[in-house]
């Protein structure tokens, strides 16, 4: 059973909404004109929820910097285009939301201004206290967007539970020292995330 906390941090992708369609098929967008065109689906899905940098870096290692940087504004061009068409939110997630005690805020590795958005798209934007993306600063698993997303609301780790479903988000937890819950309706592989002992697991938001 987990026990009640009184701060929630969520992780927007493959946690509140599946979005991995508009995310990976901007991705594949921007990779049609470079010589990898055709990277299967579900490899590129297993990068959501880390920075974009890591997936271009490890599909192009000679590339500079200057290159990659190229890729990450060509996708963020592209994405906005895709309008969320083809995102939804998980069953029952508003609900578990609604719910759910304590304050509660995301930890994402989208910007916030893009994460306000989808949350208010899907309804979801009323049941958080605070929105806190990733602005400039490292993406998880370094724990940068945790840290932000308690100063907002005057938290301590101690008192906070991050709930995601990426090894980047259980990995962000551990370096935070914040407890996290794994859910396993993700994105994320379960013996990936499991590497990185998850205090708690779920396999739907309403076990929180």
């Amino acid at each position: 059973m987990i026990p009640a906390f009184k701060v929630y941090l969520f992780d927007v992708d493959g946690t509140l909404v599946d979005s991995a369609i508009d995310i990976v098929g901007a991705i594949q967008g921007v990779l049609a004109s470079t010589p990898k065109p055709d990277v299967p689906f579900d490899f590129i899905k297993g990068y959501i929820g880390r920075h974009l940098v890591d997936l271009f870096q490890d599909l192009f290692p000679d590339y500079t910097s200057e290159q990659i940087d190229a890729l990450v504004v060509e996708y963020r061009r592209l994405y906005p285009l895709r309008n969320h068409a083809a995102t939804k939110a998980y069953p029952g997630v508003a609900e578990a939301l609604a719910k759910l005690g304590g304050r509660k805020s995301t930890a994402t590795t989208k910007g916030t201004p893009t994460t306000r958005l989808v949350l208010q798209r899907f309804g979801l934007l009323s049941y958080f206290d605070h929105v806190q993306g990733t602005d400039g600063f490292p993406a998880k698993p370094n724990p940068d967007v945790i840290f932000k997303a308690l100063q907002a609301l005057d938290a301590s780790p101690q008192e906070s539970l991050f709930v995601g479903d990426s090894p980047a988000d259980i990995e962000a937890a551990h370096r935070a020292g914040v407890k996290s819950c794994a859910v396993t309706y993700g994105y994320g592989n379960r013996e990936e995330l499991a590497k990185w002992q998850p205090t708690f697991w779920a396999g739907h938001l309403a076990e929180l």
